[in-house]
């Protein structure tokens, strides 16, 4: 039986493909067998697929969770955050329009009226931009790519999150995708809340999720013509609760 599973980032890049198809003797199969299976006909990419999670019907799954016919089956790398896959144009947003994938540049007016409240005394944002210099290492941009459709399901539910930690807040997120140049804004949270001290945390909160959970990856593009995907260290859980 044939499935078919989404790949991204580095991971697509050393099986060299976005879109894998690859026979399974039989369904149902747990995630970890589908990871087995895979990282024996895909030894170069073993340690990746070893590092990814298994997403179904782009929901994080378990080790335990098996794979049936008909799923949408996703390999989801260590997140950081497009190695210019995504093809404009690209401008996806939550039914209520707090959540925001796009290639379009971002607003900070736009992205902040959507949490002004009469009830709320304290607004704060966070806009993440490309820096230039890493040490001694110049980059000349970054190339964003998203599971999009996870991606703003998962940015809604950092949203829910905060809402039974912050029962009043208003948050709203907008992140960039493909190529985003020096000094150009790649994501932008804004938050409101009735007083400061809520407002910092809860911001914090929010940049530390979306970097620990929401499948977008970062390329950084260098001066001297290389490249590296960036993503965390070690031992990588999405589905982990934050000590945030």
């Amino acid at each position: 039986m044939q499935i078919t599973i989404r790949l991204f980032a580095g991971l697509a890049e050393n099986i060299g493909t976005s879109l894998l198809k690859y026979n399974i003797l039989e369904l149902p199969i747990t995630t970890d067998q589908l990871k087995s299976v895979l990282s024996v006909a895909y030894p170069q990419a073993a340690s990746q697929i070893t590092a990814s999670f298994v997403a179904i019907n782009q929901e994080y799954a378990m080790g335990h969770a098996l794979i049936t016919d008909n799923d949408e089956i996703a390999l989801i790398p260590p997140v950081s955050g497009g190695d210019g896959q995504v093809q404009p144009p690209v401008n996806q947003s939550s039914l209520d329009g707090m959540y925001v994938i796009t290639d379009i540049p971002l607003s900070i007016e736009e992205v902040t009226t959507k949490v002004l409240s009469n009830n709320h005394g304290a607004n704060l944002l966070f806009v993440g931009t490309t820096r230039e210099m890493t040490g001694d290492q110049r980059t000349v941009h970054l190339e964003y790519e998203a599971y999009i459709p996870m991606a703003l399901s998962t940015l809604e539910n950092i949203g829910k999150e905060m809402q039974v930690k912050w029962p009043s807040i208003q948050c709203a997120i907008s992140h960039r995708v493909g190529t985003v140049n020096i000094k150009e804004i790649s994501v932008i949270i804004a938050v409101s809340t009735s007083h400061r001290d809520i407002c910092y945390e809860a911001s914090r909160y929010a940049i530390e999720r979306l970097k620990q959970s929401v499948p977008i990856w970062k390329k950084e593009i260098w001066d001297d013509d290389g490249s590296q995907w960036k993503g965390p260290q070690g031992h990588w859980d999405p589905t982990s609760s934050s000590k945030y």
